[in-house]
This record gives C-alpha cells, structure tokens and sequence, in this order.
C-alpha cells in the first residue's frame, strides 16, 4: 500500500508540514516516483515500531500527545488543532467488535499466543494454528512489544474479510517477557486484525499512543473487563482533537 504525505499525517494525526520536515531531516521513511513523496504502508509500520525508544522527535516523543496532537499554525498565525487522523473512535470499535480475556495462562509468548488463538479462531473463521504460526513468524521478525508492558501480536498476512475490524484484549495470569526494548514484562497484549491495510495502521498507531499514556498504563494494569476499559477507551478517544 503506497501513502501519500497527506494519508501519513493524516495516520499520525499530526500537520503535514511536519511530515514533510520529518522528511527533511530523515526520520520518517520514504521514496519519490515523479518528484514526489510516496511511503509503504509496511515499511510505515516497521517505523512505528522501531522508532520507541530512539531519542529525538521521532523517539520516545512521538506517541505523546504533544506531539502526535500538536497544535499548528495557519498563514494568519491563529492556532489550529492538528488535522484528525487516526479515526475516531476506530479502538473502541475494534476492541467492542473483539473480546477481553483476564487471568490467561501461559509463561511464554508461544503458549500465550497459542491459547489466545485456540479462543478467538471461530470468531476470525480461520484456522487457529495457521493464525498461531502468523502471529509467531511476525514475532520472529521483530516483536511487537510496545515498551510499558503493553504488545500488540499482529501479522500483515491475515487481514480480516469485512469491513470490521477486531482487537482482542489478553491479560496473560503473570507477567511475560517478550523481547521489548524496555526490557518490561508484558502484562496486557492487543491482538490486532484489521479488514485493510489502512485500518491496520491506524489502529497500530491508536495503540502506540494509547501505550505510551501513563494514565491509560495505570488504569490498564488494574486487568479492566471489557466494559470498564471501552468506557474508559471511548472517553479517552473522544478527547482526542480532529
């Protein structure tokens, strides 16, 4: 999937003069066909991923309000709120669409996967080993942690069939390592599956900067029930400027 300099800032919510003096400055991957920017949608999420505990503005900051909401100014020098991008409402949709499961066992990525996948294959219709040996080989490319405790398993090669997208919620019994950057136990995974390429980014993105709110990781780490934790995603969203 090809972007365009609109669709990135769009999906990171943030000015596309930005985008564009990220792209100045090299910290934002990108090629040019006919003078003019394109970015992969794969090498865009590579990004996101990598880019979490590097210094500088695409760093740690990337993912704080301040920075994936900044406010930009206009030609007359009025402050604007930064253009929506990431759509709203589109994690409390996808979790709602999903499920929320506490207290699951297992004591390694590989078991917490694996029984995860056992539970949610009837409702992806797919097959639960098959999904297993997805999720496991974009494990081994580069792990999904998040850092904070927070790791979203997904893989590019299963993408839903409908137009509904799906996150489901595991709170593993105990603790895991998982590989982060931060060296952090993992303590809660979103399982991400998306209908299409962009959904996939955007609630990739969503939760980075979910991940990354010291309030919503100490509220998560009570083990919210489905409920309680759209109440509190849906509040959280909706004070996310467009």
């Amino acid at each position: 999937m090809d972007l365009k300099i609109k669709d990135v800032a769009e999906l990171l919510n943030v000015s596309e003069t930005t985008i564009r003096r990220w792209l100045t400055d090299g910290k934002i991957p990108a090629y040019r066909i006919n003078h003019q920017y394109r970015f992969s949608g794969p090498e865009i999420e590579r990004w996101m991923m990598g880019c979490k505990l590097k210094t500088g503005e695409v760093g740690n900051s990337l993912f704080n309000e301040t920075q994936i909401y900044p406010p930009t100014s206009n030609a007359d020098g009025h402050e604007n709120a930064a253009r929506g991008g990431m759509q709203h409402f589109c994690l409390y949709r996808a979790i709602h669409q999903g499920d929320v499961f506490a207290q699951v066992p297992g004591t390694t990525k590989e078991e917490i996967i694996s029984g995860t996948t056992k539970v949610i294959s009837q409702k992806l219709n797919v097959d639960a080993e098959v999904l297993s040996e997805l999720l496991m080989d974009r494990e081994e490319m580069m792990p999904t942690a998040l850092n904070n405790g927070i790791a979203v398993p997904h893989t590019r090669d299963f993408l839903r069939k409908g137009p509904l997208d799906m996150v489901f919620v595991v709170y593993p019994s105990e603790p895991i390592e998982y590989g982060a950057l931060d060296e952090k136990p993992v303590y809660a995974l979103f399982f991400l599956f998306a209908g299409n390429d962009k959904g996939h980014l955007q609630l990739l993105a969503k939760l980075a900067h979910f991940g990354s709110n010291p309030k919503a990781l100490e509220f998560l780490q009570t083990k919210p029930e489905k409920k309680e934790l759209l109440d509190y995603i849906r509040t959280w969203e909706g004070q996310i400027r467009t």
